[in-house]
């Protein structure tokens, strides 16, 4: 390794030493964001947009595939508007930003810059909805809202951030519980083929679930250090947003009725779990599905006869089917590998003169750092199938770490000896009161990720009350 090769690795803090270092490291040294002069803001740099963009076109396609329409709401919203559902307003009131003054004349009214949109979509709905035969309307948009944060770190937590929300009404409340149902459904299939991340299905406590919903559905994710982190939740409002806002349609009965409402959404929080779910002490590891570019070619002894040519025409071949990046800059091979290392490329293809003359080329993994070579003529066959593996592998070792850190407990004593010396899951059953959940957090420092869907029978009561149990939590610490 050259000189400049090694600073560059040397750069990140391994996870082991301070994983939360390490990760705002990687946001920076691959050049994923920038912090912006508006303290709590970021700029997503290109390679970071990308990855969001790839993110984007490709739940955008499930939507659409779904029967959703992408529309575009405004940015403000008045706080007469904001104001009529309460459990909304009061639920986001710490972390809304108000617009006060229009160029030098005070606005007769503030205006809100959105933080959610449901109270936009609502106002819409009133004076375009009129009778049944128009429901459902099934909308998304894709916009950045502001929430200002006391405290942030790129992408888990910004005072701007990007991201994906919709919005849905229907005629009937079994409908609108499909939908929410459906979409929990859509990002946990999501998360793990696409970005090989497994994912804890459930329903969050009245506590935990979003401002003014019936039910809130989650998909909750481990990262490696065994913190949770909240990939994207589906909500479902039952008719009390219709109703505060006068949403009415006309029935199959020629009756006034109210329509069931639906929200649900997942943000550049995502990028923050690729980081944290995969990558290692050399930088990112990217999902094929997600990555900027899947493969790079890099040419070895570029100088000689023929390689920079045929790196070239392979980079051509390659791009008929995977996204590619041909790096034929004059920074020395071991740099570039380190470089597209930290960038998380998946696959690197090596060539060089001796290669050439036995028809083949090196193809390393990111994960791995496998090495095999590979015919020329079979490019089209073995890369595919190298992505494959990485992918399945990735989501494989995810799911490894979240089961070695998960753990059963059936007293209140377990848990505070389990939290002294682990990170992770801890499930255990649960009576349902708010006072046992309050106490969790107060007294062994764990909150609630969610009720899962998947069940289990650990015990007949409450560990922290000793009353009958309801149900099974998972708890834990959370970004």
């Amino acid at each position: 390794m050259g000189k400049d090769n090694k600073k560059l690795v040397q750069a990140i803090t391994s996870q082991d030493e301070n994983f939360a270092q390490w990760y705002t490291d990687i946001c920076l040294k691959a050049e994923l964001v920038e912090y912006s002069s508006v303290k709590g803001f970021m700029i997503l740099r290109p390679y970071g947009q990308a990855i969001w963009e790839n993110i984007q076109k490709n739940l955008d396609a499930r939507f659409k595939a779904s029967g959703h329409e992408n529309v575009a709401m405004p940015v403000l919203i008045p706080e007469n508007l904001l104001a009529k559902e309460g459990e909304l307003v009061n639920g986001f009131a710490p972390e809304v930003a108000w617009v006060t003054m229009g160029g030098s004349e005070k606005l007769e009214e503030r205006l809100a810059v959105r933080p959610t949109s449901e109270t936009m979509f609502c106002d819409h709905w009133s004076r375009v909805l009129h009778s049944y035969r128009e429901l459902p309307m099934k909308y998304n948009q894709w916009c950045s809202v502001i929430r200002w944060e006391k405290t942030t770190r790129p992408f888990l937590r910004s005072r701007e951030f990007w991201w994906q929300e919709g919005h849905t009404i229907h005629e009937t409340a079994a409908e609108a519980e499909a939908e929410t149902q459906a979409q929990l459904n859509c990002y946990a299939d999501f998360c793990e083929s696409d970005l090989a991340i497994p994912v804890v299905k459930g329903r969050k406590t009245d506590k935990e679930k979003f401002a003014g919903a019936d039910a809130t559905y989650t998909i909750e994710a481990m990262m490696k250090d065994g913190k949770a982190l909240q990939s994207g939740t589906s909500h479902y409002f039952g008719d009390k947003f219709s109703k505060a806002y006068d949403v009415t349609f006309t029935g199959r009965d020629n009756q006034l009725h109210y329509p069931y409402q639906t929200s649900w959404g997942v943000s550049t929080r995502l990028v923050g779990a690729i980081i944290m779910a995969h990558g290692d002490d050399d930088g990112l590891i990217l999902p094929p599905a997600i990555a900027p570019f899947q493969v790079v070619v890099v040419p070895i002894a570029a100088h000689k006869p023929g390689v920079s040519e045929k790196a070239a025409e392979l980079a051509q071949r390659i791009a008929k089917f995977a996204r590619v990046k041909l790096d034929d800059s004059d920074n020395a091979p071991g740099w570039k590998f380190s470089q597209w290392e930290m960038k998380g490329v998946p696959l690197r293809l090596e060539l060089g003169p001796k290669d050439m003359e036995k028809n083949q080329c090196v193809l390393v993994r990111r994960d791995t750092r496998e090495k095999v070579f590979v015919s020329l003529d079979e490019l089209e066959t073995a890369i595919p199938q190298q992505l494959e593996a990485l992918t399945r592998d990735l989501y494989q070792r995810a799911l490894e770490n979240r089961n070695k850190r998960t753990w059963a407990a059936t007293t209140f004593d377990e848990v505070k000896e389990l939290v002294k010396d682990h990170t992770g899951y801890i499930k255990t059953m649960w009576c349902g009161d708010l006072e046992c959940e309050l106490k969790m957090k107060e007294e062994a420092g764990l909150s609630s990720r969610c009720m899962p869907f998947e069940q289990e029978h650990l015990s007949d009561v409450c560990p922290i009350c000793g009353k009958p149990a309801k149900t099974m939590v998972y708890w834990g610490i959370a970004y």
